[in-house]
């Protein structure tokens, strides 16, 4: 549960959508090198899916509109994998669409034809009978993220949580409509139409589905104010005698000592490694369960880390600020766990520079 200043920068390099500076301010922005940056990662270099949907499938591209692609991309999916690009410019999504739109041959998009006022109760008994397998009890989705690494490979799309707020904000009805009556051709999601409901049981599945924007935990998770990525000490004796006392506060917190290592290890010839530079790698392990569990992405900065390192004369002891997290994986699910692993974080950190 500890990283310094130098891992926190290396996760962001392997995952670049968590990444949100703006690119730049060129008159014609380039979608192509958007994707690349924020969206390649999860959707594929050719929108054909991973972790993130398939965003080239035929049937999704003929049953979104851009709206929808404009607002996914803003407000993302709290709580899901999908992260929020608040930081993203209009003409930047603009173009990101635009090269979204280009496996389609930027052919227009039909939506099916506004329905009439369902109603939500008998939605509700319907969505229990014929949605619930997929989407989940009132419709949560899978659990945690949504990430999983035994789902069947010949499934290119998992079922989106239809109960998060980002979702909610960004499909119309007559986009979840035109889910419902036409189905997406490469998916498990069939035409309801075909498996024998009416119109009126579409129009009771799209007022519940819309209705569960009252019942959804989920919210986003703000960048907290005045909290630096990193929590920095200042130890008053040198690296082999501040890596003891942090060895010993490792300890003292109940959690286990992993292993000892120099920054760089491994990337340097054995034996000419940096000795004032040092990671200590410990773990909780009973609350990274915990934390995997609401978001497999803290994997990313667990086990913990604690760098020490002699800089401009002064021996720092540094990890990640755990505060961030949440914000990050726009998760505000992780708040109480940030706030526990913060916590954590300085009482080892104080202890090892007292």
């Amino acid at each position: 549960m500890k990283t310094c200043g130098f891992f926190t920068l290396a996760a962001f390099a392997l995952w670049p959508w968590l990444a949100v500076a703006a690119s730049p301010n060129h008159p014609a922005v380039d979608g192509a090198r958007l994707y690349v940056r924020y969206c390649a990662a999860c959707h594929g270099d050719r929108g054909l899916g991973g972790i993130g949907l398939p965003l080239s499938l035929p049937s999704f591209q003929a049953s979104v509109d851009d709206t929808y692609l404009r607002k996914t991309i803003r407000l993302g999916r709290p709580g899901r994998i999908m992260p929020a690009f608040p930081r993203l410019r209009d003409n930047q999504i603009d173009a990101l669409v635009r090269y979204i739109r280009h496996w389609s041959g930027n052919q227009p998009v039909k939506l099916a034809a506004a329905g009439k006022p369902g109603n939500a109760a008998r939605g509700a008994r319907l969505f229990t009978g014929h949605c619930a397998i997929c989407h989940g009890k009132n419709g949560i989705g899978g659990t945690g993220t949504g990430v999983t690494l035994s789902r069947p490979r010949n499934q290119p799309i998992m079922a989106p949580a239809l109960n998060n707020p980002g979702f909610l904000a960004s499909a119309s009805d007559r986009l979840v409509r035109t889910a419902l009556v036409r189905g997406r051709t490469g998916t498990p999601m069939r035409s309801f139409l075909k498996q024998g409901l009416s119109e009126r049981d579409i129009d009771d599945l799209v007022a519940y589905v819309r209705g569960l924007q009252d019942t959804s935990a989920l919210t986003s998770a703000a960048l907290p104010q005045n909290e630096g990525p990193d929590i920095v000490g200042v130890s008053p004796d040198g690296v082999a005698a501040t890596v003891a006392r942090l060895k010993e506060a490792v300890e003292a917190a109940n959690m286990r000592l992993i292993r000892v290592q120099y920054l760089d290890q491994g990337f340097v010839p054995a034996g000419t490694e940096n000795r004032q530079q040092v990671i200590v790698y410990s773990c909780d392990f009973g609350f990274l369960n915990t934390a995997l569990q609401i978001d497999p992405r803290v994997g990313l900065f667990l086990p913990c880390r604690v760098t020490v390192l002699q800089h401009h004369g002064k021996v720092l002891v540094m990890s990640v600020n755990p505060k961030r997290l949440g914000a990050l994986f726009n998760n505000a699910a992780l708040n109480h766990l940030c706030n526990q692993m913060y916590r954590t974080y300085r009482n080892i950190i104080g202890e090892a520079t007292f």
